[in-house]
């Protein structure tokens, strides 16, 4: 029993979306929650349960047309509903503090990094002049930024997605507030950051008292970190009580199939897995006929290997800014790096933010000059590719799915436009043929061919990927890159798009390269993974070698990082 007086008391809250002059669409109802200074609440649920919107009506930062329509918001006593502005304003900052979810749309790219940060410090009275300039390298630098003092004199743009998030991290923490409100703060930084990121929030609970109300669908990181765990469904909560009680025997059938789906390390590879596997057969055995065919004519990297893609010695090399427009120096972000992939199967790349493997990535799509090495696909290396009809066909060999299905799909384009686009620039097909072609596509990825007329604003996040998976396999290419394709997604959306891609693998003969920092991801999806740290691999094997036999310390510290690896959750 709780003895002290809560930090945050919400009863009864109501928050409603206008629609049209008089017409309110109910998006939270009736939620009841308490946190106590010091504790940590985690309100888990999938994309568009409520969580985020509850979280925003505390700051009163609900976007658009939203508006809390019933119920209170006590802070400290302090009906927040009821405030006027200027209370409301005292608070965010000093006493609330917000972590977005958003690291690319959430900093200003006009202003550089260290200055964001500084305003944050101006703003809530912390600091001024140099001793802000100090607090803003501290902050920076407890919140994972190497060479923070260097990385605040750059520009958003210059940061990778969790180099980002630190920043809004540092800026959150900048006036050491009461109530820390963290909406999926971590969903875009690797394991061993997030748990730097958690460990200093964990300690600013400990020392200073402060609370945090964690927005998250990763149940490993809520069942790790957090005292009490709330379950929303449809704007409603559906369960709420001791985080880890809930997680080892959930009641509601809806808590229950999040915990089934959690991508827990114990969990267990994808059903399609067996099909992948004799699909890598047959494509093998063909492999070998056809070099059997050629003898000695296949690239040892290519063909005669059964490898559809290969990387040798690969190393790019950044001039970077340095504090002054007149000096710079030069970043080798990935050395020497050599890996291939077989034929109808699954490679992933993982390590931490900076570690080179999205540039690898970049370099092999071939949106990256190479510096020095050889990306060879399909016996050719592509850097000898003359001419603009050789580079057009391995480019349809060959195609991406980016991280953010927000942002890689033209918000102007139809759905059928965006997936019909490459055809049309490819020349393939008359326009009915290209029609079906789109509505095939559709029912691949599980759409209805209704969609076909809607925008990317009326779907949610999971369709939006479904829609840029079908995008990508419109020219019917051999190669898939996934570059973090799941990781701004919630679990349950998430365990649909793996399963998806592991059954379009195994009817298509699919290959993949999957850059990931979630190794929990990996072990549902990979057949073979490579580590990287500071731009060079340093372990590559099978799944399940680098799993249960790890040979070097840096990916023990991985895989020891991931959050409620050793939690046994139900179903799993």
């Amino acid at each position: 029993m709780n003895h002290q007086e809560p930090l945050l008391q919400i009863d009864d809250l109501h928050v409603g979306f206008k629609a049209g002059r008089k017409k309110i669409l109910p998006a939270v109802e009736g939620v009841n929650l308490v946190i106590y200074p010091g504790q940590t609440v985690a309100i888990v649920g999938e994309s568009g349960s409520g969580k985020s919107t509850t979280a925003h009506a505390v700051i009163d930062l609900l976007p658009g047309t939203g508006r809390v329509t019933g119920g209170r918001i006590l802070f400290e006593g302090t009906d927040i509903v009821a405030a006027d502005r200027r209370k409301i304003l005292a608070l965010r900052g000093s006493s609330i503090g917000l972590v977005p979810q958003d690291p690319m749309s959430n900093l200003n790219p006009l202003w550089r990094v260290g200055f964001q940060i500084k305003e944050a410090l101006i703003a809530n009275g912390v600091a001024h002049g140099k001793e802000a300039d100090r607090r803003v390298v501290e902050l920076l630098e407890e919140a994972g930024l190497p060479d923070a003092e260097r990385r605040a004199h750059q520009y958003p743009h210059e940061f990778s997605g969790g180099m980002r998030q630190r920043a809004l991290i540092a800026m959150g923490l900048a006036a050491r507030p009461k109530l820390l409100i963290a909406d999926e703060p971590t969903s875009a930084l690797d394991v061993t950051v997030q748990k730097q990121i958690l460990d200093h929030l964990d300690g600013l609970t400990a020392t200073l008292g402060v609370a945090v109300m964690l927005i998250t669908h990763d149940l490993g990181l809520a069942a790790e970190r957090a005292d009490h765990l709330v379950v929303m469904y449809r704007g409603r909560v559906v369960e709420s009580g001791p985080a880890l009680q809930i997680l080892q025997d959930p009641q509601h059938p809806y808590t229950q199939r999040l915990v089934s789906k959690a991508p827990s390390i114990a969990s267990q590879r994808l059903s399609s897995i067996k099909a992948r596997a004799q699909v890598k057969e047959q494509a093998v055995e063909q492999a070998a006929g056809a070099a059997a065919e050629v003898a000695g004519s296949a690239d040892q990297l290519g063909e005669g290997s059964g490898q559809i893609l290969a990387v040798e010695n690969l190393t790019k090399v950044f001039t970077l800014r340095g504090a002054r427009p007149w000096q710079k120096s030069h970043f080798t972000a990935v050395d020497q790096v050599s890996f291939g992939v077989q034929r109808g199967t699954t490679t992933a790349i993982v390590g931490e933010s900076g570690s080179g493997k999205s540039t690898v990535a970049r370099m092999i799509l071939g949106l990256l000059p190479i510096t020095e090495g050889r990306v060879i696909f399909d016996g050719v290396d592509i850097q000898q590719l003359v001419g603009h009809d050789q580079r057009l066909k391995f480019r349809r060999q060959l195609q991406p799915v980016f991280q953010n299905p927000y942002a890689s799909l033209d918000p102007l384009y139809s759905i059928y436009r965006s997936i019909e686009e490459p055809l049309r620039t490819h020349g393939v097909g008359t326009s009915k043929e290209r029609e079906a072609k789109v509505r095939d596509l559709l029912d691949k990825v599980s759409l209805p061919s209704t969609v076909m007329s809607r925008y990317p604003a009326e779907l949610s996040g999971g369709q939006r990927q479904r829609v840029a998976i079908a995008r990508a396999l419109a020219l019917d290419p051999e190669v898939v890159i996934c570059d973090e394709a799941v990781s701004a997604l919630d679990v349950l959306v998430q365990a649909q798009i793996l399963e998806l891609l592991n059954d379009l693998q195994a009817e298509l003969g699919l290959s993949y390269l999957f850059i990931t920092h979630d190794l929990a991801v990996v072990r549902q999806i990979a057949d073979n993974v490579l580590v990287m740290q500071d731009g060079r691999v340093v372990e590559q094997a099978s799944v399940s070698e680098v799993f249960d036999n790890p040979q070097q310390e840096y990916t023990r510290k991985l895989l020891d990082a991931i959050p409620g690896g050793s939690i046994p959750l139900a179903g799993v």
